[in-house]
């Protein structure tokens, strides 16, 4: 049974909806006026995860991600560009859609924008202040949170203790601190594209509107999650609660989900903190799906750790997937990106053998299962997919399958079959969409690949000499044995591999 933990409740629960019926999830998307950088990517790949995960279990699912173009943020950095906002707005949303697709984030049913909801903004403040949840002062209209009887209870705190620990926008129209502005009067400074008129005067939307209107007109008054970092948690997630709920009457969500932030060091990654790194530049170090094996390495919930060190590691242990690909090919003449799975959860152990080997793989598919089951835990899912593939790999070395005289087409089958299992379980990750991009040598690349080839060559003539001596004690033979020995560990200390098959002897960066 899946279970998932809830923010406002804080426990787990068992999901709310039954297979075959429809999940409605939002998540909060970006406010568009600067490049994207990773701490944007990690709630896409990781809802994009959960909406993977529930539609193998038999859910159908509408996910929307917000779009926030007119923006305090967005208004000051067109200024500074000498741009439009709505300029600025396209082009870095057109930069956020190129990373999702770069990073396999691809089950996102709509982009809503907030300029698109003006006219729902306007009426659900209508709401609120028809309901004495909100009043206008001065040309701006601000929510009152001493009229929601359980205001602060995602947070779990009281208002009080919410103020004293956040920056709170000071204004003297408000009738308490803590309110928090539904709509904003236009400064005379603005440009006219950022400006709609309203029964209160001119302005644009508070930033918290935006997501319960674009929620309320796209998913109904109730939505199954909401998900979003743990920064949003409060004020933005807190006041979207406090005026959905107080305007509809109804439950807002039914699960809140948050994950957790990225960390470099002891600091969290962010905008404010200057430590951002941008997609664009990180995607010419790394491919993207390290980044995405990164990133869902850990639980959801728990802070991911950022550095060029544990990317590195992670493009390591990718490397042994890559292998076990081309060993694949090697083994069946089938291309692994090729392989068909099953779509569900029931279907998988169909025409599975009884043997030990066949055993062995349904448990590691059932712990995998267990895994996202337990609120979605990727990171124990990802543990499970190195098993697998160790599994593998010994029953291939095991049962000898890379050598054509001793393969038997009942073993190919059950090997083809752990490996479509593979397959299946990291496709539900978002993993290995696609094989890795080939290397393109030019300049430095060349000469390291000329070089390796030499080496390669003078181990092989180093081998054959030795081998054309009968005398196995013979200590010619052994020096150059012992000299081949030497180019493999040397190469080694390196990080480079060397392969020996029946085809030659190939290389590749460990």
């Amino acid at each position: 049974m899946l279970q998932v933990f809830n923010t406002l409740t804080r426990k787990k629960e068992p999901f709310p909806k039954q297979p075959g019926e429809t999940v409605t999830m939002y998540v909060c998307g970006p406010t568009v006026y600067k490049p994207s950088h990773i701490g944007h990517m990690v709630g896409p790949v990781i809802f994009d995860t959960v909406k993977r995960y529930l539609k193998y279990l038999g859910f159908k699912v509408n996910w929307i991600v917000n779009i926030t173009d007119v923006d305090d943020k967005l208004i000051k950095r067109a200024a500074e560009l000498g741009t439009t906002v709505p300029a600025l707005a396209e082009k870095m949303t057109g930069d956020y859609f190129e990373c999702l697709k770069k990073l396999n984030v691809a089950g996102v049913d709509r982009f809503p924008k907030a300029t698109e909801h003006i006219d729902g903004m306007i009426a659900m403040i209508g709401q609120l202040i028809a309901k004495n949840h909100a009043y206008a002062a001065g040309g701006d209209v601000y929510f009152d949170v001493a009229s929601d009887h359980d205001y602060g209870k995602l947070c779990n705190r009281d208002p009080e203790q919410l103020e004293a620990g956040s920056r709170i926008e000071v204004s003297s129209r408000k009738r308490n601190p803590g309110d928090f502005a539904l709509w904003k009067g236009a400064k005379p400074d603005e440009p006219r594209e950022v400006v709609w008129d309203s029964p209160w005067g001119p302005g644009r939307p508070g930033w918290h509107i935006e997501c319960s209107a674009m929620s309320k007109a796209l998913l109904g008054e109730t939505i199954d999650i909401h998900g979003g970092g743990l920064d949003l948690q409060f004020p933005h997630h807190e006041n979207e609660l406090a005026q959905s709920e107080s305007a509809t009457g109804a439950t807002f969500a039914r699960v809140w989900m948050h994950n957790g932030l990225l960390k470099m060091g002891s600091a969290k990654m962010a905008g404010s903190v200057g430590n951002v790194v941008n997609i664009a530049d990180l995607l010419e170090r790394h491919s993207a799906e390290t980044v995405r094996f990164l990133l869902l390495s850990t639980h959801y919930r728990s802070p991911i750790e950022y550095s060029e060190d544990r990317l590195n590691e992670v493009a390591k242990s990718l490397q042994s997937f890559y292998r076990f690909f081309e060993r694949y090919e090697r083994i069946t003449g089938e291309s692994y990106f090729q392989l068909q799975t099953k779509s569900d959860p029931d279907s998988f152990h169909a025409g599975w053998s009884n043997s030990e080997f066949g055993q062995t793989i349904s448990r590691m598919h059932a712990r995998f299962l267990e895994s996202m089951n337990d609120d979605f835990n990727t990171g124990a899912a990802v543990g499970v997919l190195h098993e697998l593939l160790t599994a593998l790999n010994r029953f291939a070395d095991l049962r000898s399958l890379e050598d054509q005289a001793t393969r038997t087409t009942e073993r190919t089958i059950d090997f083809g079959r752990g490996t479509a299992a593979l397959r299946e379980l990291s496709s539900l990750l978002g993993l290995f969409w696609a094989p890795p991009a080939d290397v393109k040598l030019g300049g430095d690349d060349q000469l390291v690949a000329g070089l390796m080839q030499l080496l390669i060559d003078l181990r092989n003539n180093l081998r054959a000499e030795a081998k054309k001596i009968a005398a196995k004690d013979d200590p010619t033979k052994k020096a150059l044995f012992e000299q081949t020995d030497v180019i493999r560990k040397r190469l080694g200390e390196l990080d480079v591999l060397l392969e020996d098959r029946a085809g030659g002897t190939t290389w590749r960066r460990n």
